[in-house]
């Protein structure tokens, strides 16, 4: 009796811990009672009823991302592509989460695939392979108007690869190729036409200076030749000033010394002495010096005496 009654205690105790539940955060539990839709429990601690209620489903409330397999799609030129696709979604009601879609991923792929199929059908390759914003925004909203009776929400999705025919990839290498050797070419040219701008500037540059150099050469040589003929026209004048100078004081101190008559006409043919060894041919004697022979004669004897 005693062990029937342990078991008992022990039976009571798991049904009553069953009943204790915890929802984690940013998940919900979808409860049923006999087999009816119950409620939805947050996070937190949670007590259920034995055996009558249950847990039908546990919802991840976090934003879900599923990468779909490459699918074919027709364009409007009817060139075949593979288009792989990736959708960014969220549960926003646990409850037709549950009850709304039997395998709501299943959903979402084929109704990604038909969606992308409708829009890449009405869009040329060029077109398509230009436009992956476009087909973003057009596949998002259509999704998300589709899977609101589910209660999931679409937030994002993305053209992962867009993957046209070989022969198409192998003309677009092609043409991507001769369009990087265009680039090239561009820019190996402008490369060129800078290069040559700089040369004709530096020679430019170059001859300007030149010319700027050789007029201070002739403006510094005009200066130094003015400023050699000033020096020597203050020179000459200096010198003249001192001649007249010396031949003031040799008058003053005749002067001072109080020389007569025969003195001043012996000063004169001195002068005349001098003019005597010119270069003149002919010689005009004024009258006063014609009468000094004699003076002189006497002066001669003086002297010998």
């Amino acid at each position: 009796m005693f062990i029937l009654i342990i078991i008992l205690l022990i039976i009571i105790l798991a049904v009553l811990a069953s009943c204790i539940r915890i929802v984690p955060q940013a998940q919900a539990f979808v409860v049923e009672r006999l087999g009816t839709y119950q409620g939805t429990w947050g996070a937190g601690l949670k007590i259920k009823m034995p055996i009558i209620d249950r847990v039908a489903k546990k919802v991840t409330l976090k934003e879900q991302v599923v990468d779909f397999a490459p699918q074919p799609v027709i364009t409007k030129d009817n060139v075949t592509m593979r288009i792989d696709t990736v959708v960014f979604f969220q549960i926003t009601d646990p409850k037709l989460y549950t009850y709304g879609v039997e395998n709501p991923l299943m959903a979402i792929e084929n109704l990604t695939a038909t969606t992308l199929r409708n829009i890449i059908g009405e869009m040329e390759l060029d077109q398509t392979l230009t436009s992956r914003e476009t087909i973003n925004t057009k596949m998002r909203s259509s999704l998300d108007v589709a899977t609101d009776p589910w209660g999931i929400k679409v937030n994002r999705v993305e053209l992962k690869n867009i993957i046209p025919p070989t022969e198409i990839q192998n003309a677009m290498e092609r043409q991507m190729k001769a369009e990087r050797e265009r680039r090239e070419a561009v820019t190996r040219a402008e490369g060129e036409k800078k290069a040559a701008v700089l040369q004709a500037e530096g020679q430019k540059m170059s001859a300007i200076l030149k010319a700027e150099a050789e007029k201070e050469a002739a403006i510094l040589r005009a200066e130094a030749e003015k400023e050699k003929r000033i020096r020597e026209a203050e020179g000459q004048a200096e010198a003249i000033v001192k001649v007249q100078q010396a031949k003031a004081e040799g008058i003053r101190m005749l002067k001072d010394a109080g020389a007569d008559e025969s003195v001043l006409r012996l000063k004169s043919l001195e002068a005349f002495e001098k003019a005597a060894d010119g270069q003149a041919t002919k010689i005009i004697i004024p009258s006063e010096i014609q009468g000094l022979a004699g003076l002189a004669s006497s002066v001669k004897e003086i002297v010998k005496e």
